[in-house]
């Protein structure tokens, strides 16, 4: 009986140590997700991603880049689509707006001629696959000036490979 009980527990550590080893085994991997391509930033130091993004030239000839969550979006216009950095609150037609559509909840936010600051920097103008990529910052105001909050921050954002819709008047300087 002794003999069934010792093979019984070098049995049991044999399955125990394998047990072990596949649970540790397992545990280590990791599921990873990549945000290709991705909208985000952190409002009023809040994280923020868009679901849904474009880009596009507009038939006025402006280019325009869109994030939206929800009812959420934030809309960039750019006189073009080139990679450098886009100063904010010099004129209109450089400018970051902020709109919320929900019932009860509506404000519209925007940058402008003398109004707000920050900046777009296109970092990548991809004319091969169609995409756009880039970070900002920006501190938008309210366009309604008896709304009780009356500045928006947007800070540490990113738009990465935003897919360009073709189409518009706009033709690319080489």
């Amino acid at each position: 009986m002794r003999y069934f009980c010792i093979k019984f527990i070098l049995n049991m550590k044999k399955y125990f140590y394998f047990l072990s080893f596949l649970l540790l085994f397992v545990s280590c991997t990791e599921d990873i997700r990549f945000n290709n391509p991705a909208f985000q930033t952190l409002k009023d130091n809040n994280f923020w991603r868009a679901q849904v993004y474009t880009s596009e030239t507009e038939s006025n000839g402006t280019f325009v880049i869109e994030g939206s969550l929800g009812y959420e979006q934030i809309r960039f216009q750019l006189a073009e689509p080139s990679e450098k950095t886009f100063v904010l609150g010099v004129d209109d037609v450089t400018k970051a707006t902020y709109k919320n559509t929900y019932k009860g909840q509506e404000a519209e936010f925007s940058t402008g001629t003398g109004k707000g600051n920050g900046q777009i920097v296109v970092t990548e103008y991809n004319k091969e696959d169609n995409t756009i990529s880039g970070t900002f910052k920006f501190t938008a105001v309210n366009t309604d000036p008896t709304s009780e909050k009356q500045t928006m921050y947007f800070s540490e954002g990113v738009f990465y490979k935003i897919p360009i819709t073709p189409q518009g008047n706009f033709v690319p300087v080489n």
